[in-house]
């Protein structure tokens, strides 16, 4: 299982786990895709890059998935592939998705922003948990 989703009363909170950290950043990439749309729909066509830093694990984890969304919501894509490295403050990843296409492409819910509010990442075992503001 890529994510679960946690209760919470407002948003959305999900858990993820991996083998590594960037599989559970690769996890929470998915994660926020699939709260948008159905991304087991969505076909890896094209490739975006994204790089970005933060002082610790938190902010990387912040940066990485409010890039995410800005090109969710800027380019109109839908992703479900991800492919993450991270090489001290800095976090890269290829993502893979396609044009989103409202016939193909289920609906969920609209993802407004990434909080900190209750976001833990715990490189040891690998888990990370976050909230997505809806």
């Amino acid at each position: 299982m890529r994510y679960e989703v946690l209760e919470h009363t407002a948003d959305v909170m999900v858990r993820c786990r991996g083998k590594t950290l960037e599989e559970c950043f690769e996890n929470v990439a998915y994660a926020l895709s699939d709260q948008t749309v159905d991304a087991t729909k969505v076909e890896a066509k094209d490739m975006f890059s994204v790089d970005v830093t933060g002082g610790d694990d938190e902010e990387r984890l912040y940066a990485f998935l409010s890039e995410i969304l800005f090109l969710q919501d800027a380019e109109y894509y839908a992703f479900s592939e991800f492919r993450v490295t991270i090489d001290g403050d800095r976090v890269t990843a290829q993502i893979y998705g396609e044009p989103l296409d409202v016939k193909k492409h289920r609906a969920k819910t609209e993802v407004k922003a990434i909080t900190y509010h209750m976001m833990k990442v715990d490189p040891s075992v690998p888990e990370l948990t976050v909230v997505f503001d809806i």
